[in-house]
């Protein structure tokens, strides 16, 4: 199934809480995306893989993905190995992206930066033709390279490249998110306290938003990362 973007992230909820707002935007747009989930987050204080399976799946469908995968790459434990990086090359194969949007190239949490790096080197090899993968029936995937790979940005506050006006999907962005409710603020809950289950976190996901639409006079943005120099067709192009 070709999608016009693929959205990859190690852990099952770093789409949503990085560019839910983007994918809603371009879905309104006509465009498509699907998702990849690096590993099951299996590491996770809060959960269980299961658990976090059966909310990524409730947030694909609020998000309205044409698709939602998990690689089973190891959570945490993962090395930048063709074991790994292969699979990230079939995923792609397999959807023909126009656009990847992937992990922060540095951020608190170590998997995100490392992560970042593997999927980038993927997208590279997924356009090499003796690089060989196969899809699920067993057959031999064409290469294919997609046009852009763009960093979303995540817990640290890098400076964006550029930003997105996500206001009218801000709703759904966080309906998607609190979709994952084993992993994030609920006030009866009873599982251990992590960094991003308080309620600051998501006073601080608002925030962070917030800061970044202020610079193109909107209320919420998404920020991003190139991984090289773009080119645009008209100065209208930016606001």
């Amino acid at each position: 199934m070709k999608v016009d973007i693929l959205a990859i992230g190690i852990h099952p909820d770093d789409v949503e809480l990085s560019v839910a707002g983007t994918l809603l935007r371009h879905a309104a747009a006509g465009k498509t995306f699907g998702i990849l989930d690096l590993s099951k987050g299996e590491l996770g204080t809060r959960g269980t893989a299961e658990i976090r399976a059966a909310e990524a799946a409730a947030s694909a469908k609020i998000l309205g993905a044409s698709f939602r995968k998990s690689l089973d790459i190891a959570d945490g434990l993962f090395t930048h190995h063709p074991d790994n990086w292969l699979k990230i090359v079939a995923g792609i194969r397999a959807c023909k992206p126009d656009i990847v949007v992937c992990n922060a190239p540095d951020d608190r949490h170590p998997d995100h930066g490392r992560a970042a790096k593997m999927t980038l080197d993927a997208c590279f090899y997924a356009g090499l033709e003796r690089i060989e993968t196969w899809d699920e029936a067993g057959n031999l995937q064409q290469k294919w390279r997609p046009r852009a790979v763009y960093h979303y940005i995540q817990d640290k506050q890098l400076e964006p490249d550029f930003v997105i006006d996500i206001t009218p999907f801000y709703p759904k962005k966080m309906e998607a998110i609190m979709a994952f409710k084993s992993q994030f603020y609920d006030p009866n809950g009873t599982a251990p306290n992590t960094p991003i289950s308080g309620k600051d976190f998501i006073d601080f996901m608002d925030a962070k938003m917030r800061v970044f639409g202020r610079p193109i006079q909107v209320e919420f943005a998404e920020g991003f990362i190139h991984t090289r120099t773009s080119g645009v067709q008209s100065l209208f192009d930016f606001i």
